[in-house]
């Protein structure tokens, strides 16, 4: 595989711009450095070799972003996280939206059914009859309603000794091309539906870093983990769309990869599109990647209500985890000032955060730290409002998800 360079060092935002920009306004906020953004954008596209990047709407969580990285050459379409989500965006005029879970909303499915625009808008998630079912029993009475966009999983998990040892998400069941093609034949057949498109999507690549600083040999065991894993999956997947194509020789995407494996997973033949989206806001756990360096552009800022004494302040708030397995890399980072660090003996939490370190001597009240969240989108069900800021100034401020009023996971 090629050798893809770390991008260019530039500091896109430092603790004064981003205190100067929000002077106005009182924390607990969260920014979006624009400037970081579009080049984090870019980042993506080139990696991409091409192939069109089918936006994570998970890891961005706000319409305004949505719109605005969409409308950059490179990136086509959204890879949505529950039904309810993808019929809003169809509703708000996104034209293509792919759900990349199974769903069991039966409102949901009542209404994509019924209404022509939602249906040609929205692909769903498939790996089991049984999903095709739950679809089939929330069309009106007689049976009728709109032809149904389907998208098949494929397991990209890396399993060795025979599937004892598993490495990956659990995901679909459906491994084997075989199993993979009789389901299309299914769909095919099955009157109301439309197979599409194939998805699979490896998360041991795309979302575990390989160079972790201070941890050289779990670096390198996972380097020669993901070098093994991705040609496996390689030859499967490939073998898997061939099958898949000779039972829907019209099928019109096949999606992998994320941001982790954007360059990876798009040098492959069988891939049509790749998808992508923690690597435009960039959150902590996106610093450990040999391939590719990207610049945090989503910060959120709490402000100092406390100092109990000499190194420490304390923080309004902060408790904010992300999601999987509990631990300290899933913990928000102090990150601007540099050099704060947690009280062991209380972390980050509920309503008050203590941050110990000679840079609290310097902080007084009010004043804002700045803090990167784990993983991207979670951020946003903190905040109702992003503000945009390019170089020492908020030139917007949009509504996230939760500001809209939706709250879908």
């Amino acid at each position: 595989m090629p050798h893809y360079p770390a991008a260019a060092d530039a500091v896109y935002g430092d603790k004064a711009s981003y205190d100067r920009a929000t002077a106005r306004l009182d924390a607990p906020l969260a920014v979006v450095d624009l400037r970081a953004f579009d080049a984090n954008a870019a980042d993506l596209v080139r990696r991409s070799q091409g192939k069109p990047i089918r936006v994570a709407s998970k890891s961005v969580r706000c319409r305004a972003l949505l719109e605005r990285v969409l409308a950059r050459d490179g990136f086509a379409g959204i890879m949505s996280f529950t039904l309810e989500e993808s019929l809003w965006l169809a509703r708000s005029g996104f034209p293509d939206v792919l759900l990349a879970y199974p769903s069991a909303d039966r409102a949901g499915f009542a209404e994509l059914t019924a209404d022509p625009k939602l249906a040609a808008a929205v692909t769903v998630m498939a790996d089991d009859p049984a999903q095709l079912d739950l679809i089939d029993a929330a069309r009106p009475a007689d049976g009728a309603g709109e032809e149904i966009r389907v998208c098949l999983e494929l397991d990209t998990s890396y399993q060795v000794l025979g599937g004892k040892v598993r490495i990956g998400a659990r995901r679909s069941p459906l491994r084997d091309p075989g199993r993979l093609a009789e389901l299309a034949r299914l769909v095919v057949r099955r009157p109301g539906f439309r197979l599409v498109g194939l998805m699979a999507y490896e998360g041991h690549v795309a979302g575990v870093g390989d160079e972790v600083a201070g941890k050289p040999v779990f670096s390198r065991t996972v380097r020669v983990m993901q070098a093994a894993a991705r040609r496996e999956l390689a030859r499967r997947r490939w073998e898997a769309v061939r099958a898949v194509r000779a039972v829907a020789p019209r099928l019109e995407f096949v999606n992998g990869g994320g941001t982790g494996s954007v360059q990876h997973t798009a040098a492959e033949a069988a891939v049509t599109e790749v998808a992508a989206g923690s690597g435009l806001y960039v959150p902590r756990l996106f610093d450990n990647f040999r391939s590719f360096r990207g610049r945090p552009a989503a910060l959120f800022a709490q402000p100092v209500v406390r100092r109990p004494g000499p190194g420490v302040v304390t923080v309004l708030g902060g408790g904010y985890p992300a999601s999987g397995v509990a631990g300290a890399d899933r913990l928000p980072e102090p990150y601007l000032p540099a050099g704060l660090r947690y009280d062991p003996q209380e972390g980050p939490g509920e309503v008050q955060t203590p941050l110990l370190g000679a840079a609290a001597d310097g902080l007084a009240l009010g004043d804002k730290v700045w803090f990167r969240h784990a993983k991207a989108g979670e951020l946003c069900e903190r905040f109702a409002a992003l503000h945009l800021v390019d170089g020492d100034r908020v030139v917007a401020t949009v509504p996230t998800y939760r500001g809209e009023g939706r709250t879908f996971l």
